[in-house]
């Protein structure tokens, strides 16, 4: 490319190039060294600050820029951005606003030539690739405006004293505008705001409630609407349609719609992604019938891929006064350099690559539906099964013919309340499932839309994405594999999730908390029992043990996820679960739930206990040292205190006593002495404490099986084993008590023996664990006694 810039006439045109070709190498360099990140992390460049008089180079600005692109996404979230695929042809685009640049400070005849050559071969182009014959086109940056300056150019038309009089022609007849209500939000708003006109300006029309698809325009009911205006002395003056609605996809019915605009002389406006598919050999009829519209808007930078190059309003009209005055056309030349960008860009695609881009985004959409059709639990919305450019999907899992019948019967009782929370749960299931395929294969470009009927679906439109992110043939196989997973996980979830509800409200001690915005197996709650505390103490009570609840479940080796839920609009002080597999063991998971909870409640009851406990024991510890210690003193003697004399006395007649400590038994809550001790040489251990009792549902696993995960094949004859083998073990440990004659009477050891083995065989099915520690408090005054008998 460096060849052919040199042969140019131009050297600046030349020089142009090569240092735009530099200046994008610099930028898409995303390799940055550690110094230089770390430079950057204390420099805090953001933040403005004077301009430097000396001035800097454009290697140093590009580098300035770079780190303002790339240089705060690290740090502030761990979430990857893929940038746009820029190629050759983008490197045209933003080479034609440099040119633009330079060509303005031309001579005002040649400036004239070269923007008339430049905007009449866009327009010649555009109009014969997309089959709009005889038309003008009007560049602009935002999508909204080519329709703002239509409205404009029908009020010049409709109002001929509106040049002259302005809006003092519209109280005579007051202008409507209709919208369909499946058109881009805000849109209406925003044309009554730039045209000054009051929102009863705009008129929303329904979509097909009855017949056809729910995303068309409902034609019939637009014409009673037209009537109406115009018997109350309204003027219809435009109606926007459109060829891909912004959700799902679909496209108004045209020919119809234009033969209702010719009844009552009305301006025919259309927009969508399906437009594009005019380019193609194959046109839908449906989509064939904007060509004989008034106008229509085109966004080429998405469908081709091309970053910052304006949209094309086609549109045909026959006074070019008007247009002027509507702002479609101006007589600045520098205006119209506007469509540089797109002449560059064109040229270098041609109309076989324009064409090839967006056949090979139809295919995509092709093959994903093909793929969606084989797949269970998944329904589509397309408008056309041979020829959809946009794909809408969604999660929905049908009732069995019993499912259905006690469902039908409970719907007719309470029908609202059934209906509401099933799509809510239905729509935060397939909000996640979105997010998910849109982080495991980004190339994809899925994203989740929020439909009037059909809730939250997903939605893959390779018309807006395909050629930004590169996708490929590769990336939808991939995204149906990714879809493959998750349903049955989607599936296993929302059968488990009534079960779960179940085990927890039949749970004493835990509280169920209904959150339908939750993607998950659901919300629970351990409750504390408060005795007689105040709220606020309360509060942090049930706060701090649903926090060490969360912390020992996250610890177990299990697949399931615990959290605290969303940040923002979640419960507090509970525990939310995630998606689940089919394997699960729900009663295993809620006993296992609530035993950990009960532990925690116990365990600070207590720590509260024995810290009152321990500090009357010092209290009396220290009393009893004291006392001790003054009777020491009395045995021993005055002169064996007196330093000197009393070394010499020990050595000759040491003194023999024995050392009195202190030992606290915290299961007890007594003070004892710590003589056996010193003369048995070990600690005693008092009463020996009850063996830790487990889980009544803990179960035999095997090997590799992770936690509150059940045996698919064997689990009913794994519990009914467990059960059996354990009533064995009680009885056969009743059966080992010695059998006695019938005149033989039981010794109080042996009777002593029996009742603890039935203790320990009860204390082995309870939940509750008991905590015995000796704690020996020694006196200062111990150590002081034997550095004096050295």
């Amino acid at each position: 490319m460096d060849a052919s810039l040199e042969k140019m006439v131009d050297p600046t045109l030349a020089e142009m190039g090569k240092n735009l070709n530099e200046a994008m190498k610099m930028l898409e360099d995303n390799q940055r060294k550690v110094e230089e990140e770390n430079e950057k992390k204390y420099a805090r460049k953001d933040i403005p600050g004077p301009l430097q008089g000396s001035g800097q180079d454009m290697v140093s600005i590009l580098q300035l820029v770079q780190n303002l692109m790339h240089g705060e996404e690290e740090e502030e979230t761990s979430q990857t951005y893929r940038l746009q695929n820029v190629g050759e042809q983008g490197h045209m685009a933003l080479l034609g606003h440099s040119l633009a640049a330079y060509i303005s400070v031309l001579d005002r005849e040649r400036l004239r030539k070269l923007t008339t050559r430049i905007l009449s071969d866009t327009t010649l182009w555009l109009c014969r690739l997309f089959r709009y014959e005889n038309g003008s086109a009007y560049y602009h940056e935002d999508d909204r405006e080519g329709l703002l300056k239509i409205c404009r150019l029908v009020i010049h038309t409709r109002y001929e004293d509106y040049t002259i009089e302005g809006f003092n022609v519209l109280y005579s007849k007051q202008p409507v505008i209709y919208i369909s209500s499946a058109a881009r939000t805000g849109l209406g708003q925003a044309l009554c705001n730039q045209l000054g006109l009051p929102l009863s300006c705009m008129c929303h029309v329904p979509c097909n409630t009855m017949f056809g698809s729910q995303h068309q325009m409902d034609v019939a009911l637009l014409d009673r609407v037209i009537k109406d205006d115009v018997e109350s002395g309204k003027l219809p003056l435009l109606l926007v349609a459109n060829a891909g609605t912004p959700g799902a996809g679909h496209t108004d019915k045209l020919g119809r719609l234009k033969e209702l605009c010719e009844q009552y002389n009305m301006w025919l406006h259309v927009e969508g992604v399906n437009l594009a598919t005019l380019a193609l050999g194959y046109v839908s009829s449906s989509v064939l019938a904007a060509t004989k519209c008034d106008s229509m808007t085109l966004t080429l930078g998405s469908w081709l891929g091309l970053p910052a190059v304006p949209a094309v309003t086609l549109y045909r009209h026959e006074d070019p006064s008007l247009s002027l005055a509507a702002g479609l056309t101006s007589s600045q030349p520098v205006e119209k350099l506007r469509a540089l960008p797109l002449w560059l860009s064109l040229q270098y695609l041609g109309h076989d690559g324009i064409v090839e881009r967006i056949k090979h985004a139809s295919q995509l959409s092709q093959r994903l539906l093909e793929n969606l059709k084989n797949l269970d639990f998944i329904k589509t919305s397309v408008e056309d099964e041979l020829s959809s450019p946009v794909v809408v999907f969604k999660f929905f899992q049908e009732y069995s013919n019993r499912d259905q019948t006690s469902h039908a019967a409970q719907a007719s009782t309470i029908q609202h309340p059934i209906i509401s929370s099933e799509r809510h749960v239905y729509d935060t299931f397939n909000q996640w499932l979105g997010e998910q395929l849109a982080q495991l294969v980004p190339a994809s470009g899925v994203d989740v839309v929020e439909l009037e009927d059909e809730g939250t679906c997903v939605r893959f439109s390779p018309l807006m994405t395909s050629a930004v992110l590169g996708t490929e043939i590769q990336d939808i196989d991939q995204l149906v594999d990714c879809l493959k997973m998750k349903i049955p996980v989607l599936t296993s979830t929302l059968q488990l999730r009534e079960e779960f509800e179940q085990e927890v409200r039949r749970t004493p001690g835990l509280l169920y908390i209904e959150d339908l915005s939750w993607p998950g197996l659901g919300v629970v709650r351990y409750n504390y029992h408060s005795d007689g505390k105040n709220d606020d103490k309360q509060e942090k009570e049930l706060e701090k043990i649903n926090t060490e609840l969360l912390k020992k479940l996250n610890e177990l080796e299990s697949d399931l996820t615990f959290s605290l839920g969303p940040e923002f609009g979640g419960q507090k002080n509970c525990v939310y679960i995630g998606m689940v597999t089919e394997d699960l063991d729900v009663s295993e998971l809620v006993e296992t739930i609530a035993a950990t909870g009960r532990e925690i409640e116990e365990n600070s009851r207590l720590l509260e206990n024995m810290t009152e406990v321990v500090r009357k024991g010092i209290q009396e510890a220290q009393l009893q040292l004291q006392k001790a210690n003054e009777e020491r003193l009395l045995e021993e003697g005055l002169l064996r205190q007196i330093p000197v004399v009393g070394s010499v006395l020990n050595w000759f007649s040491p003194f023999q006593a024995s050392p009195k400590g202190r030992t606290f038994n915290l299961t007890a809550g007594s003070l004892e002495s710590t003589e056996s001790m010193y003369i048995s040489k070990a600690q005693g251990t008092g009463t020996t404490p009850p063996p830790t009792p487990t889980s009544s549902l803990s179960k035999q696993r095997l090997p590799g099986q992770k936690v509150f995960k059940r045996s698919l094949r064997s689990s009913d004859a794994l519990s009914e084993t467990s059960s059996i083998s354990h009533c064995d073990d009680l009885e056969k440990m009743d059966q080992r008590a010695p059998a006695l004659s019938p005149g033989q009477e039981q010794g109080p050891l042996e009777t002593q023996k029996l009742e603890e083995q039935k203790e320990v065989a009860k204390a082995a099915t309870t939940d509750t664990e008991a905590t015995q520690s000796d704690q020996p408090l020694h006196d200062c005054t111990e150590a002081e006694e034997q550095g004096s008998q050295r």
